[in-house]
């Protein structure tokens, strides 16, 4: 663990490369010492149904949910979170100067004794 998930409005795909803000989290989870290189999993999801806000269909929107194995310290997932939150508004700064977005993050985690895993990528890094 950690798994990053965004989803964002559709009418961001024209101005937004998904897949490089996709990298630019990953590249930002990777240096945060509490998460395993080998857990760090960024995908993304495009709505392609909302309403924000008063309806205007120009308002957009990006959520970050931060999944992670319980177990770390608030002091930790407290840095973690605000460390993937500035990258992504530093990363978003220019869009977000020309177009009506809403940001957000929320990290939580997951209990280990419902959460079972298994993976074969620490073999291959």
């Amino acid at each position: 663990m950690p798994h990053l998930i965004i989803e964002c409005s559709a009418n961001l795909e024209g101005d937004l490369d998904i897949q490089a803000f996709c990298e630019h989290l990953r590249q930002t989870a990777t240096e945060i010492d509490a998460f395993p290189l080998a857990g760090v999993r960024v995908r993304a999801f495009v709505t392609r149904y909302y309403s924000i806000a008063d309806g205007n269909p120009k308002h957009c929107f990006i959520d970050i949910s931060v999944r992670l194995r319980a177990g770390r310290p608030m002091d930790v997932r407290k840095a973690a979170a605000e460390k993937i939150f500035e990258a992504a508004k530093t990363y978003l700064n220019p869009l977000m100067t020309t177009r009506s977005i809403a940001l957000s993050l929320e990290m939580r985690d997951i209990d280990p004794e419902l959460s079972p895993k298994t993976s074969t990528i620490r073999e291959h890094l």
